[in-house]
């Protein structure tokens, strides 16, 4: 009889831990403030709604390619979901590695019925992107670092400029939007960036800039890190995400400045690995079509400078959740804001990304 105790006990812990194993969601994000958002607008409603099923964070985003990549080789896909940007949801459904979907079967339509192929719109860059947020990288700087005398900075050209603003300046450990900024403050127009990035010559040229602050740069991998080197005085610049500016300046009342010049319009959103069994795919396709309803992409606007992607959400952004603070001046997509924007190439990233990754990485131990 004890044995017999003892077998029906195992079976039931088995079937518990089978059963919590199916119920357990494994989201993908980038940490910080902007994940904070997400829980706040996504998935704390939703397991309140569902409160058998646990949410799992894993703040890997900045390396989705390389370890979807590895899982995939490994046939064993332990993320359910994945946040990108969108060149690398683009590379990703290149490859296979993550579904491709219908917009109007898998996303809710807008309030009025529209179906989300049109209230998502241009937005839909790949057809295994599911967007969430418009945001840009831009820079910001401490006014009370600056030299005595110096101007405050005007120009994304300033990160380049180590005579008039000496000191550290942090960038992010990745060829993205620094090669582009070398460029146009070597002379390149905006609009001819990217022709000029495609050949040896342009690439050459742009690292060439870069040299120029080399010894200067503290690189980041997350997007957390620049706020923090910039209020221990670490840096007299950075570059960073505008919500986790916006973060550090309004919620946290730090001394920064935003600098908005060539600030760089980028898309995010979700990539669903491909091959999930049944069981777990069905969870994630619920909890997609929640997450990126007209008011839930509306409120994560309430706790980050983020602008929804869907065009119904629009008129839903009002105040921040804690703070009462109107957030649309704090939009990349504000008019003030936007003046002098450049316009990221996500299919030309698509295409190069692995290519300068590899020479940038190189350059880097140079």
């Amino acid at each position: 009889m004890k044995s017999k105790s003892i077998i029906l006990a195992l079976a039931a812990t088995l079937a518990t831990s089978t059963a919590a194993y199916a119920e357990q969601m494994t989201i993908v994000s980038w940490g910080g403030a902007y994940q904070a958002s997400q829980k706040n607008a996504y998935t704390d409603p939703y397991m309140e709604m569902n409160p058998d099923i646990e949410v799992v964070w894993d703040e890997s985003s900045n390396e989705a390619v390389a370890k979807l990549r590895a899982m995939n080789e490994a046939g064993n896909v332990t993320w359910d979901l994945v946040d990108v940007v969108a060149a690398d949801a683009m590379r990703l459904c290149d490859e296979g590695l993550a579904m491709e979907y219908d917009p109007d079967e898998l996303l809710a339509p807008a309030p009025d019925g529209t179906p989300a192929s049109e209230d998502f719109g241009d937005l839909i860059v790949s057809d295994c992107f599911i967007p969430q947020i418009v945001y840009s990288t831009t820079a910001a700087y401490r006014p009370d670092l600056l030299p005595e005398g110096a101007p405050e900075p005007e120009s994304i050209c300033a990160m380049f400029d180590t005579e008039t603003y000496p000191g550290k300046r942090s960038l992010e450990k990745r060829p993205i939007n620094n090669m582009e900024w070398a460029l146009i403050c070597d002379g390149v127009a905006k609009e001819d960036v990217y022709d000029v990035l495609e050949t040896e010559e342009g690439q050459d040229r742009a690292f060439a800039k870069l040299d120029t602050i080399k010894d200067d740069v503290i690189w980041w991998s997350a997007a957390a890190e620049p706020p923090q080197l910039l209020a221990d005085g670490e840096i007299v610049m950075g570059s960073s995400y505008n919500g986790r500016w916006f973060s550090a300046i309004v919620e946290e009342d730090q001394p920064f400045k935003m600098l908005w010049d060539a600030q760089v319009f980028d898309l995010d959103g979700w990539i669903i690995p491909a091959g999930l069994p049944e069981d777990r795919l069905a969870m994630v396709k619920d909890f997609v079509k929640f997450a990126t309803d007209t008011q839930r992409l509306a409120d994560q606007a309430a706790y980050i400078s983020y602008g929804p992607a869907r065009n119904s959400s629009a008129p839903l952004v009002g105040k921040h959740a804690e703070l009462g603070v109107e957030m649309g001046p704090h939009m990349p997509t504000a008019p003030e804001n936007s003046e002098n924007v450049f316009v990221y190439n996500y299919e030309w990233w698509a295409d190069y990304r692995d290519d300068l990754d590899a020479k940038f990485q190189s350059w880097l131990v140079q």
